[in-house]
């Protein structure tokens, strides 16, 4: 390889990892803006609803997809060769959000605790879902860290 192809790979990798770090680093001050929204004086309600759940939501998906961006971009032959490892993780880390983002909105899709009359409310037992959730992510991205896979 001459030495303008290697330059220009360092770029895309760089650019690649920067895009990653920072939705991840976006994701995470928008989860937690919708998780505690008194840190920067948006607090209007007693309970958590609808939009600070939708929020943290949304977040924790940027989050997610910035990770995924950052580990892909250190995988050393990323857009070829995946392991199964880390086609496990991968697939971990969007279970782990399907199980947050549903429990999280359990109320709005109707099945939680509150009916349909009554305004959503995000309570313990949907808490305990979502760090369940994250708890998968968390095992998925450590399955899908580049160190960890073994060339045959």
């Amino acid at each position: 390889m001459n030495k303008h192809g290697n330059k220009s790979n360092r770029r895309f990798f760089r650019r690649r990892l920067y895009i990653g770090l920072g939705l991840a680093i976006a994701g995470f001050l928008i989860f937690l803006l919708g998780a505690n929204p008194a840190m920067v004086g948006l607090d209007r309600s007693l309970y958590i609803g609808f939009v600070q759940t939708a929020t943290f939501s949304t977040g924790l998906a940027i989050l997610c997809l910035g990770g995924f961006l950052s580990f892909k971009a250190c995988h050393k032959d990323a857009d070829r060769i995946q392991s199964l490892a880390q086609d496990v993780g991968v697939r971990l880390v969007a279970t782990g959000y399907l199980v947050s983002l549903i429990s999280a909105m359990a109320d709005v899709f109707g099945f939680g605790t509150q009916t349909w009359p009554a305004l959503p409310f995000f309570g313990p037992s949907q808490a305990a879902g979502v760090v369940a959730g994250e708890i998968i992510i968390a095992v998925g991205f450590i399955l899908y860290m580049p160190f960890l896979s073994k060339k045959a």
